[in-house]
This record gives C-alpha cells, sequence and structure tokens, in this order.
C-alpha cells in the first residue's frame, strides 16, 4: 500500500519512540514535531494524511494549534491527545471537529485503533453497506413479487428509500445501479396494485389508505383538539426529502409518529392540496364549491381557494377553533412570516403551506442551473437539504418550538425524475401536464398508462361526456408526435408529478413534540 503520512506533535516526542517504530513497521511514515508552531511548519511543507496532536504544550497549546491546523486544511483529520479530562477540553476540540480523542498514557494498539478508524472509516462503512444491502437485496426481491396491501407497499418503499440513502455515501456505482432496477421493478408491480385497486378504495368494498381527502379528519384533527398545533405542507415533498431534512429538527423537535400515506390521483397540486383541505374528492368539490374549483382546462389558479376549503371542512366538522392560513411562494413571504409569527402564539392551528420544492422542480425545468444541480435523486435531496437548513421555514418550526406548538409535516404528492416518453394525442383542449391527461379522443399506448375510462369512478370530474383520465406510470411522460425530438430532450431528466409512481403517491406524514 502506499504509505500513510503522519504528523506526530507532542514537546515529549523522544518518549514516544517506540510508538513511532511500530507505527513505521505497519507502513506508517511518521513526521514529529515538538511545538504547535513547528506543527504549522510541517504542514505547509508536506501533505499529511492525519495528524496526532498533543493538547498541553508550551507555546501554542494543543486546541490553538487545531484551530490554525483547521484554518489551512479544513478536511485534514486531527487526533487529540491529552493528559486531562477536563469537559472543557473535550468540547472545545470536538466542536473544533476533531476526527477522534485519545487520554494520555496510549499503547501503540490503541493508536493504530485510532488511524484505522479515522483514515479507513469510509471504506469499512462502505463494504458494510454493500455487504448488507446484498443479504437484503434477495428478500427484497422476493418481497416484492408477493406484495399485495397499501401498508405492504409502504413498508416497501420505506425500506427501498432506507437502502437508498445508505448506499448513496459509498462509491459503489454497481450496488446502486441494482437498487435502481429493484425502484423500476417495484413500480411495475405498485402500477398494477394501484390499476387494481384504486378504484375500489371508494366505493366501501375493501379497507382504504389514509388519503389526501381523508388525512385532515383522520390524523391531524386529533392533535388540533388536543394542543395548538402548527401544519406545515410542503408542496412536492417526497419521502427521501423529508428523511435528509429530519437531521435538522432535532435540537427543538422530537418525532412521535413518523408514516405514509397515499395521494389521490392525479398526483397533482390542484387535485391532492384541494383535497386536503377541503376533505373531499375532486368531483365532491366541483358539486359542492363551484365558486372554488377549475378544471384543467378552465383558466386561472387551481389552487386559490385553499383557505375558503379549509374554512367549510372546519365548520363541516363541527370544529370551532382559533386558526389562520398562509401560503408561502416566495423568500419575502417566508421572512415576513418568520418575523411575525409569535402573533400566531395563541392559535389552535396555524397552517403553512411552502410551495418551495415545487418551485424548484418546475424552475428545474426551466433553468439550466437548477437542471446541472439536481440531476440525480441524490442531488435533488441535497439541493432540497441546502435550501432547508437556510430557510425561513426552519427559523418558523424553531420558534414554534419554543411556543410550545405541536409540529405536523406533510406534503400533497411526491415527484418522479422523468426518464422515458410514451406518445399522446388528442384534441386542442388535451391538458397539459406530463404526466396525466385528460381531455376527448385520446390515443396513447395502452402499456403504458393507468387509464380512467370513467373518471367518476374515482371521483373526479367529467369535463365533456367523453372526457378520460390517463396516468404515466412508472419514470414515463407524455410527449406530443409534433416536435417530438425536441420536446423529449427538454423535458427528459426532470421532476413531474402527476401520475402513477410511489415516488409520487406514497408520502410523509410526520407529527412531532417539542423538546
Amino acid at each position: 500500500m502506499n504509505d500513510i503520512k503522519v504528523l506526530w506533535v507532542d514537546d515529549e516526542i523522544d518518549l514516544l519512540k517506540p510508538h513511532i517504530i511500530f507505527l513505521e513497521k505497519k507502513n506508517y511514515k511518521v513526521t514529529t514535531a515538538q511545538s504547535g508552531t513547528e506543527a504549522l511548519e510541517e504542514i505547509n511543507k508536506d501533505n499529511f494524511d492525519v495528524v496526532f496532536l498533543d493538547e498541553n504544550m508550551p507555546g501554542l497549546t494543543g486546541l490553538e494549534t487545531l484551530a490554525e491546523i483547521k484554518e489551512q486544511q479544513a478536511s485534514l483529520p486531527v487526533i487529540m491527545i491529552t493528559k486531562s479530562e477536563e469537559e472543557y477540553i473535550m468540547e472545545e476540540a470536538i466542536g473544533s471537529k476533531i476526527a477522534d480523542y485519545l487520554i494520555k498514557p496510549v499503547n501503540p494498539h490503541q493508536i493504530l485503533l485510532s488511524l484505522k478508524k479515522t483514515l479507513d472509516h469510509s471504506k469499512l462503512i462502505s463494504q458494510k453497506t454493500t455487504s448488507n444491502y446484498q443479504q437484503e437485496f434477495r428478500k427484497i426481491a422476493m418481497d416484492l413479487s408477493m406484495v399485495n396491501s397499501f401498508e405492504g407497499w409502504a413498508d416497501m418503499y420505506q425500506k427501498l428509500v432506507y437502502w437508498e440513502l445508505e448506499l448513496e455515501g459509498i462509491n459503489d456505482s454497481g450496488m446502486f445501479e441494482i437498487l435502481e432496477s429493484q425502484k423500476n421493478e417495484a413500480n411495475t408491480q405498485f402500477c398494477k396494485f394501484i390499476e387494481k385497486n384504486y378504484p375500489n378504495w371508494f366505493d366501501g368494498s375493501t379497507e382504504a389508505p389514509t388519503m389526501s381527502h381523508t388525512l385532515f379528519k383522520e390524523k391531524i384533527l386529533p392533535h388540533v383538539k388536543e394542543q395548538k398545533t402548527l401544519l406545515i405542507v410542503v408542496d412536492n415533498l417526497r419521502y427521501d426529502q423529508w428523511k435528509a431534512f429530519e437531521p435538522f429538527l432535532s435540537d427543538v423537535y422530537k418525532k412521535t409518529t413518523e408514516e405514509l400515506y397515499y395521494s389521490i390521483l392525479p398526483t397533482a397540486t390542484q387535485y391532492s392540496r384541494n383535497a386536503i383541505f377541503s376533505g373531499l374528492m375532486p368531483s365532491d368539490m366541483e358539486k359542492l364549491h363551484p365558486d372554488y374549483w377549475l378544471n384543467d382546462t378552465d383558466e386561472g389558479g387551481k389552487n386559490m381557494f385553499e383557505k375558503d376549503f379549509l374554512r367549510a371542512q372546519l365548520k363541516r366538522l363541527g370544529l370551532n377553533v382559533d386558526w389562520s392560513y398562509h401560503k408561502i411562494s416566495s423568500l419575502r413571504q417566508g421572512k415576513k412570516l418568520s418575523d411575525n409569527f409569535r402573533s400566531h402564539k395563541n392559535e389552535d392551528l396555524t397552517v403553512v403551506v411552502y410551495n418551495f420544492v415545487d418551485m424548484l422542480s418546475h424552475s428545474k425545468t426551466e433553468m439550466e442551473v437548477i437542471k446541472e444541480l439536481a440531476s440525480t435523486d441524490k442531488s435533488y435531496r441535497s439541493l432540497t437539504q441546502s435550501w432547508f437548513k437556510n430557510s425561513p421555514l426552519l427559523d418558523i418550526i424553531q420558534q414554534a418550538s419554543s411556543l410550545g406548538f405541536k409540529l405536523i409535516i406533510t406534503t400533497d404528492h411526491g415527484t418522479i425524475n422523468v426518464k422515458n416518453p410514451t406518445k399522446v394525442i388528442g384534441d386542442k383542449n388535451i391538458s397539459s401536464n406530463l404526466r396525466y391527461k385528460t381531455g376527448r379522443s385520446l390515443s396513447f399506448d395502452e402499456k403504458d398508462v393507468l387509464l380512467a375510462k370513467d373518471p367518476k369512478s374515482i371521483h373526479l370530474p367529467t369535463i365533456n361526456m367523453s372526457s378520460s383520465f390517463i396516468f404515466a406510470k412508472g419514470d414515463l411522460f407524455f410527449a406530443y408526435p409534433n416536435n417530438y425530438n425536441h420536446f423529449v430532450s427538454y423535458y427528459r431528466n426532470t421532476y413531474q408529478h402527476g401520475g402513477v409512481s410511489l415516488e409520487e403517491v406514497i408520502i410523509p406524514f410526520v407529527v412531532l413534540e417539542p423538546k
């Protein structure tokens, strides 16, 4: 192997000669320094893989030297060695992102173990993760052929996301390709399951999962009756994206419930989010609230009346509470709510709809920069995570915790990276969404879609007598024959929603208590 370069800094370095000889026999190349100043000179001269640093030295102390090292080379691993077990020293060292911490006297085997832990950490984790997934692969493959319930599919999706997050941290493209093929197979089977079972969830003939139109009554209402609640609906938030920013909440909230529920079809904002706030399916919204509901081909914004839908639902449920509703579609709006959040401290229910993820997924289609930044699920998660930790939303959540709000985080639907086009033809009034279409005289490839010939059977509005709905399966997207190649190259590998996939349909519902 290539010699690993170790810098050992200690004002009594001569007493450590046996340890150094031991490491050199193990093919480590050790350079010594007797002070912090000398250590910094050595770091400027050579590229080291790791530094052993004595905390208690004359002149520059270990902590002062550590700060200087991190300023020059932030990623250089430093292992602190000290005689002292004083808590403040440990806290300062750990706060400065040391790789490990050893208490004198140390023996050669402790030193060697610390080196392996520090330098081989990612390699060891990678090997262990790969090995564990290889063992799990067969079980997932067998389970995929047997899943036949909405609970089973939620469990399967959680398991696939778990392995996706585990494998993203290792450099094994082969393992990731295997997982991708399992996800594709899972989506194929899931589409068959939805095609067979979805209509039955509305006629009372079979047990149904919690869905968009039943979410408020079944899952949110009981919490509002118990304790003042902040409900955050992050538009277009997938389960894996929730898992990416969950760690940022751990200082202020503890999770009490994490479950998955089902978006209605189409998995699109005007259908699923209006269903959450109205407590109704789209055909019932159209019938009971014709002033609030707009069909795909109607002019105007399709989610303009969520507050009115919620007011009507609260009245229907006989819930007399103090509540407010806020839709955030820009940084300015987010900051304004954050600045004024304390004025809502006595409300029973504060509802915040945050549109960022939806704006991001749509702007990815329009902006080449975003397309570059979010070309894969991994980078899309990373972008969401980066946004969240710097957003007014995190500040709102922190304030809510200090004010004693229970926190509910959920979404209206997920999104999927579309990769393969499928041709569709229709009249000029066909809807524009890339993952579902509604209109007359639709022509399409039957194997690529879930067809709702009679929209009423799944409680969707019928624009005219012969209208039907089609939903794209898996990672497909609809493309017209005209200008086909340009259209396909423009939209391929963008994030879309409205169709049938695990990513779009099975979505997070999380309840957290303030710490």
